[in-house]
């Protein structure tokens, strides 16, 4: 199923919640809605992802703004696992690349511990044990919303993409439904839902406009 801007948002799918009220889209009926996906063994999640998104909490959490957490995990599945994702949760502790890179920015307390509590409900992404054959259309399916002019590009730069994505496709252990089922480009990533259920935004990356969004959905009513 692929999601479109501009209309109803299907639920998320999640295997776990390890921390708050279990909740969806459709039971946060006149919240406005930001999911923060992040994993795990993720640098850039822990750095700018997740602190955005406990500033958003702390900032719009009495005007109707609820904030999310999903882990997810499209690789390092050793390491993005729903154990490490309740360590974080109970302890604050991080792992893997995390860790590592936190500890380079002196940015971990003792015990390799981040030094803030996420304060918002965190459920694990599911992940399906992948079985599919790998095909030509599969990859292409997996392609066109990532580079939509796909089919203009030269022969050898689409061989080349080809090639990755069925490598990528090969060495994926899981499928996270959530991550999918949203087209997510990677980690972090946020989805933005306002009252009515709407979607209104899919982002990637590091993002410097997602307050304004929201802004803008509290100024419409």
């Amino acid at each position: 199923m692929s999601v479109i801007l501009g209309q109803k948002a299907p639920n998320f799918e999640v295997s776990e919640w390890v921390q708050g009220v279990p909740t969806n889209f459709d039971q946060e009926k006149d919240h406005i809605v930001l999911v923060e996906v992040f994993q795990v063994n993720c640098p850039g999640c822990f750095m700018y992802g997740i602190p955005e998104a406990i500033n958003i909490y702390n900032k719009y959490k009495d005007e109707g703004v609820r904030v999310l957490g999903i882990a997810t995990a499209f690789e390092d599945f050793d390491k993005n696992t729903l154990d490490n994702l309740k360590m974080l949760a109970e302890t604050g502790e991080v792992i893997g690349e995390t860790k590592k890179a936190l500890s380079m920015y002196g940015q971990l307390q003792e015990g390799n511990k981040i030094p803030y509590k996420i304060p918002f409900p965190l459920a694990m992404d599911k992940l399906t044990k992948t079985t599919d054959e790998i095909n030509q259309e599969k990859i292409l399916q997996f392609i066109y919303p990532q580079i939509p002019d796909f089919d203009s590009q030269p022969e050898e730069y689409k061989n080349q993409i080809i090639q990755r994505v069925k490598d990528y496709m090969k060495s994926k252990e899981y499928a996270a439904e959530t991550f999918e089922k949203f087209a997510l480009q990677g980690t972090p990533s946020t989805i933005l839902v306002d009252r009515k259920g709407i979607l209104r935004d899919v982002s990637f990356g590091q993002s410097t406009n997602i307050e304004a969004m929201i802004q803008r959905i509290l100024d419409e009513n």
